[in-house]
């Protein structure tokens, strides 16, 4: 262990580290969470030393090699010590007229001591999992097999708390809730500041029948160490409700991000789920999300800017099980430098899902030489009535666009720009939330114009 503060894994295949790690400290893990999340622990841990991390042979793994992201020797926080930071003091929102509610996740707990003042609906919930473990005994883990996926089985034995979004019957949250995940790594009694940190954070969102949520996560690192972040969202949305589900990254080359997101709906369900990486470290997101109500629609949008060596791979699996269910997905890509970029996007059209409508589009450009795309958009369809398409482009920027524009006066780097901007505003265009949609849009900007190559604070929210 770096510290007898902070249980560490050892030297050796990445997955038996953190099987030692388990059986040394499960006693420990199990003092520091609630009855209910410790009832599914073993399962978890069992599940994921069957599976072992899955090699780059496994399909919905070919583009990131997770087992050496696993492979240092992280600290992890499991006695709980208290980490010395005060986000209301430290973080303000210069979104103008975002109007948002705001909370905090310090690494992996709902930071609780201090609550906006924010006047919520009647029977709404948003807290800990520790203090709402009836939640916990209903919706955790149900989603989010860990038979299924050894990442998500990793972040359910080891994770000792969580956040809870619950919205009731019929209720509309008209302020978006907006969740600020900060990673830091300086214990308050620690002996000395720990170089490498694994955090493993876990969200529910819980809508029931005719509910409206809108969601802001923004991941930010407060210091310059190394993190590992796992990051496990099951969302339950009921027949009719309506989520808004925004995923927004911008910390630094040091971060380790990989989020598996669970979304189930109900009939006449609304989803929209927005993930957008402006500056990261490697970043994987994978997304399932299926239909078990007929009626259902979803719209997911993916943007990625990355240059360096950044490296961003987005791999979704949208399942129709019912009939009359439609789901679109855009997914887009500026890559600059020796930047990766990885997108494998698959539609699984159940039996009997007739009358199934899904488009899936995934674009992207390269801006060198070096810079790497992978795409892989999928249909797997067992209907026979369904309308059906996708496609995938990579290319470089119009040489006769640049070649107009320059010749109107404006620089090569200019017209490079205001290309790269009107090509990724696309996806930024499609969010609902009118004063974030604009500030983005900003954002976009600042980075293709290298204002962001250093995090200095979330930019949402600094």
């Amino acid at each position: 262990m770096k510290s007898e503060e902070f249980a560490s894994a050892h030297d050796m295949q990445s997955e038996q580290q953190y099987i030692e790690l388990y059986e040394q400290a499960r006693e420990m893990i199990f003092s520091h969470a609630p009855e209910a999340m410790n009832a599914v622990r073993d399962e978890a841990f069992e599940n994921f030393r069957k599976q072992g991390f899955p090699s780059r042979k496994v399909e919905r793994y070919k583009y990131t090699d997770i087992a050496k992201l696993f492979a240092p020797d992280y600290g992890v926080n499991l006695n709980r010590l208290e980490i010395p930071v005060d986000p209301y003091e430290a973080f303000r929102c210069d979104v103008p007229n975002l109007s948002t509610s705001l909370y905090f996740v310090v690494n992996d707990t709902f930071y609780n001591k201090a609550l906006p003042q924010a006047h919520l609906p009647e029977g709404v919930i948003i807290g800990s999992l520790r203090e709402n473990p009836h939640f916990i005994e209903k919706y955790y883990a149900k989603l989010a097999k860990t038979s299924e996926d050894a990442v998500t089985a990793l972040n359910t034995m080891l994770a000792q708390d969580g956040m809870v979004v619950f919205v009731p019957k019929n209720v509309k949250v008209d302020r978006a809730i907006q969740v600020i995940n900060i990673l830091k790594a300086t214990p308050s009694n620690a002996q000395r500041q720990v170089p490498d940190l694994m955090v493993n954070r876990r969200v529910l969102i819980i809508l029931e029948e005719g509910a409206e949520l809108k969601m802001l996560f923004c991941d930010h690192a407060a210091d310059d160490k190394n993190f590992l972040a796992t990051q496990v969202i099951e969302a339950y949305v009921g027949e009719n409700a309506s989520l808004d589900l925004y995923c927004l990254e911008e910390t630094h080359a040091k971060n380790v991000r990989i989020s598996n997101v669970y979304i189930d709906q109900q009939a006449n369900s609304r989803v929209k789920h927005n993930v957008i990486t402006l500056h990261n470290g490697i970043t994987r997101n994978k997304l399932d999300l299926t239909f078990s109500g007929e009626g259902g629609e979803c719209q997911c949008y993916g943007c990625v800017i990355a240059d360096k060596q950044q490296h961003v791979d987005n791999n979704t699996l949208i399942t129709h099980k019912v009939p009359h269910c439609t789901s679109n997905e855009l997914y887009k890509y500026v890559l600059d430098d020796k930047a990766t970029g990885a997108f494998a996007g698959r539609v699984l059209v159940e039996h009997g899902a007739q009358k199934t409508s899904s488009q899936m589009t995934n674009q992207n450009l390269t801006a060198t030489r070096e810079a790497r795309m992978y795409t892989q958009p999928m249909l797997e369809i067992y209907a026979d009535d369904v309308k059906c398409a996708h496609g995938s482009t990579v290319g470089q920027l119009n040489d006769a666009a640049l070649f107009y524009m320059r010749q109107r006066g404006i620089s090569l780097d200019e017209a490079k720009l205001l290309l790269q901007n009107a090509f990724i505003n696309e996806v930024i265009d499609k969010m609902q939330l009118e004063p974030l949609r604009d500030r983005l849009h900003h954002l976009v900007e600042k980075r293709f114009r290298g204002e962001l190559n250093k995090c200095e604070g979330c930019k949402l929210c600094k």
